[in-house]
């Protein structure tokens, strides 16, 4: 599945409260840059109280994300981010390479593969997904995460 028409990402980004009962506010707004290129940039605040913070470079001629940073917050405290700086050194990330998230402990070299995330097509449904998860694992305690 390839990256959709601008018209209808757009639409898609700014219709996430109506369509995703667990987002409570998004301040997502599309900037254009050029005729085929555009920035995504804001936040998705959930029920649960997560932030998800949102960078996205994308190029609609192209069909595709050229870069993103995404980052998960709890509290104003950063729990987890994603991005594709590639660490081919890191055997445990080959399956979606270059794709990865961070997070505790010791957030900074804590890799793990972040299945979802491409740049072909868009990641918003994939993170959406992770941030609900990642706030019921937070209510449910620690033991519904191990």
């Amino acid at each position: 599945m390839a990256f959709p028409p601008r018209d209808a990402y757009e639409r898609f980004v700014y219709s996430l409260p109506a369509t995703h009962p667990e987002i409570q506010s998004s301040t997502l707004h599309l900037y254009t840059n050029s005729p085929t290129t555009c920035f995504i940039r804001g936040s998705i605040w959930f029920q649960n109280g997560l932030e998800l913070r949102v960078f996205e470079y994308l190029d609609f001629s192209d069909e595709e994300l050229l870069d993103y940073y995404y980052a998960v917050f709890c509290s104003q405290k950063r729990i987890r981010w994603y991005d594709p700086q590639p660490h081919p050194e890191n055997p445990k990330l080959a399956s979606t390479f270059p794709h990865h998230l961070h997070e505790p402990p010791d957030i900074k070299h804590n890799r793990k593969p972040a299945p979802g995330l491409s740049f072909q097509t868009p990641n918003l449904p994939t993170l959406i997904a992770d941030c609900i998860a990642l706030g019921d694992s937070m209510i449910s305690g620690p033991s519904a995460s191990d």
